[in-house]
């Protein structure tokens, strides 16, 4: 898949469960590190997958991109016309803060 992407291309893969599958998702981390410059796990609330988390593996080939800071801020008026019900900047970022046990895991991987 890397080297189906453009050279500021990203990858955006489904990252499991840390309360369920923390060392598999320090693999995966490893092995996405050893491909690309930049490798980020981020979660979110889905009430209907198993713990209510899921994860996401985002990689990308550009060294400079940031994947905790939303690359276009809604404003609020944005969000109220787009209905949006769970999205804003704020929920962006919080995608990585990770449960400590999860953030020295994955820190060390």
């Amino acid at each position: 898949m890397k080297n189906a992407l453009h050279e500021d291309g990203i990858l955006g893969a489904q990252g499991e469960c840390q309360w369920l599958h923390l060392e598999l998702i320090k693999e995966m981390r490893r092995f996405c590190k050893s491909l690309f410059p930049v490798v980020e796990y981020a979660y979110s609330t889905i009430p209907t997958y198993p713990s209510g988390q899921i994860g996401f593996m985002l990689c990308s080939k550009n060294p400079k991109t940031s994947f905790r800071e939303p690359v276009r801020q809604l404003s609020a008026v944005e969000v109220d016309r787009m209905q949006l019900k769970y999205y804003n900047a704020d929920m962006h970022r919080a995608a990585f803060v990770l449960p400590e046990f999860a953030r020295k895991a994955l820190n060390d991987a």
